[in-house]
């Protein structure tokens, strides 16, 4: 079963070698070389990842979790009833908390372009899954498709093992029929 990719390309992709992509060219490579394409998409990720890469996905990871959330929420019940009934005259922030105003929005500055820059990370590894599923589905594909020309192969071999079987016995009933003849001729 010496195959090209050239010939696969045609077979199984009704396409022309020179148009199939590059991905199309290694599934089928993979394809003729019996090999897997499998890969861990998440090391290849990790592996280009920056320290910045890391920090935004970390403070994403951080910011956008229950505990963050209901930890703030706690300080800032802290910080108001602190400045509001602890220290009533001689309050460090003051009713409207306008220093808390300005530590709010400046956290809320900082982190929402982190978080975006985590969410622009995870929609580029979410690309790359996409890629890497589509080539691993279409070499799944090819697999099937030459699954099901062996299996016509076979059946077919097996269909004229059959004929020839029925043509042999056919001759042999003849043969049999010939000689029951001639002795009731006799």
């Amino acid at each position: 079963m010496n195959r090209t990719i050239d010939d696969l390309a045609n077979r199984w992709l009704r396409r022309k070698p020179d148009g199939l992509s590059q991905l199309e060219s290694r599934v089928l490579q993979s394809t003729i070389e019996r090999t897997t394409i499998t890969r861990d998409t998440n090391k290849a990720v990790a592996f280009h990842q920056t320290f910045g890469d890391r920090l935004a996905d970390t403070i994403a990871r951080i910011g956008g979790s229950w505990s963050f959330i209901l930890t703030f929420v706690a300080f800032l019940i802290v910080w108001t009833s602190g400045n509001v009934w602890l220290l009533s005259r001689d309050a460090f922030d003051p009713y409207p908390f306008i220093f808390l105003n300005l530590v709010l929005s400046m956290v809320a500055a900082l982190q929402a372009p982190v978080i975006m820059m985590a969410q622009n990370r995870q929609t580029e590894r979410d690309r790359i899954d996409a890629a890497h599923d589509y080539e691993v589905n279409l070499k799944a594909e090819i697999e099937i498709m030459a699954l099901h020309e062996k299996l016509d192969e076979l059946r077919h071999s097996e269909i004229m093992g059959m004929r020839d079987e029925i043509v042999r016995l056919a001759e042999m009933v003849k043969r049999i029929d010939e000689r029951l003849s001639q002795q009731s001729a006799s």
